[in-house]
């Protein structure tokens, strides 16, 4: 992990009181953003407002996302139970989570990133791209030595 990683995740522990029930393997991802999943809107034509960025690290059942803005147009991304939709990158393909965020935080004084990061709980992942992230996880943190 380096040093803005750890920096980044101690920063984040220290305001989620490090809560987590599993363990987290670093991974920078690329990922889109939205509100809605794309899968489900009603008319495929209309291209639905989202926000790119990258994951600092993840589990099987929580993610850390970096994102240049904490709202989608007029909508804050953290705000009571709302569901995020989340198109993940893995090396072998992309797989479609659903995320609820808990914790934000803005990197304003990290020289290195800049925007915000999102600790996020998954709520569900797509059933076809299950098997794929979950051993993506593993082989993570089988190599890191968690």
């Amino acid at each position: 992990m380096s040093g803005l990683s750890r920096r980044l995740a101690s920063h984040l522990r220290r305001y989620i009181a490090n809560r987590r029930r599993t363990k987290r393997a670093h991974a920078r991802l690329d990922f889109t953003l939205s509100f809605n999943d794309p899968r489900l809107s009603s008319n495929g034509s209309r291209r639905l407002p989202s926000l790119d960025g990258h994951t600092l690290d993840l589990s099987t059942n929580g993610i850390a996302l970096v994102v240049p803005a904490i709202r989608i147009g007029e909508h804050y991304l953290v705000s009571g139970e709302r569901r995020l939709h989340l198109k993940l990158e893995l090396p072998g393909g992309p797989v479609e989570l659903n995320v609820v965020p808990v914790r934000y935080e803005s990197l304003e004084e990290d020289p290195l990133e800049s925007g915000y990061l999102i600790g996020a709980r998954i709520v569900d992942v797509n059933e076809p791209d299950r098997p794929r992230f979950t051993e993506y996880v593993r082989t993570l943190l089988s190599r890191q030595g968690s």
